[in-house]
């Protein structure tokens, strides 16, 4: 697709990650060039080992290339120091994991709110920041609730809720629809589906399920480090 910098979150040129030496080499990205642009909701396939989950772990300043250029809104990030990759993390990208990852014996609220702390935003501040984050996923009813006193659906609704509370340019998902049932599963990226469409967030999301791939607005598909296909592009509202 065209290479459009104005628009782009995430531009890839040459990615390369390679592991081990000699006869031992695996070429996890071997030269991958992508782009991602503004409002767009990307799925990324393959099978194991293909690429996917180390294009999501550079992509969410996990990991650094071994060669090739990432750029994050027009930063060069592969230039940036390890410190200055976790602030650019913890400022502009939200990550949503299979397992959900929430404190067991916290509230939704506090959950949500945990980023916040970290960034030693005011008590109050974080608080409301943290129930219009649970009122965007339909959770404010359940503010007070733990872990164990939520379904899995709703675990994952608190997940995205802590991702958004930050309001980051881009919203990594992994697996989000992993641990949970057809029908939550829906639900789950139906939220997605509004989240990019209605608040036009950026969604980059792993998944092994085509149907949940379809959800989004096209699908990049990766096969021994490289990518096979890039999808589609549909028309990304403004």
């Amino acid at each position: 697709m065209t290479d459009d910098p104005a628009r782009s979150v995430v531009r890839f040129h040459g990615v390369q990650k390679f592991y081990g030496h000699g006869e031992s080499l695996v070429k996890a990205l071997d030269s991958v060039d992508l782009v991602i642009r503004e409002r767009e909701f990307v799925s990324v396939m393959g099978p194991s080992g293909s690429g996917k989950s180390t294009c999501m772990n550079i992509i969410g300043c996990l990991d650094v290339p071994t060669g090739g250029s990432y750029f994050f809104r027009g930063v060069d990030v592969s230039r940036l120091s390890q410190d200055q990759r976790a602030l650019l993390r913890r400022h502009f990208i939200g990550f949503v994991f299979q397992g959900f990852n929430l404190l067991a014996r916290t509230t939704a609220l506090e959950n949500v709110e945990l980023p916040l702390v970290y960034r030693r935003v005011r008590r109050a501040d974080r608080r409301e920041r943290a129930m219009h984050a649970l009122t965007l996923v339909g959770l404010a009813d359940r503010a007070g609730h733990t872990s164990g006193e939520m379904s899995g659906g709703q675990m994952q609704r608190v997940a995205i809720a802590r991702a958004l509370v930050t309001e980051p340019a881009l919203l990594l998902a992994d697996e989000p629809t992993g641990n949970l049932d057809s029908a939550r599963s829906r639900e789950i990226m139906e939220l997605l589906v509004s989240l990019n469409r209605e608040r036009g967030i950026t969604i980059v999301m792993v998944t092994h399920e085509s149907d949940m791939a379809e959800y989004g607005t096209r699908t990049v598909t990766f096969h021994d480090g490289n990518i096979l296909s890039h999808g589609e592009p549909q028309e990304v509202s403004a």
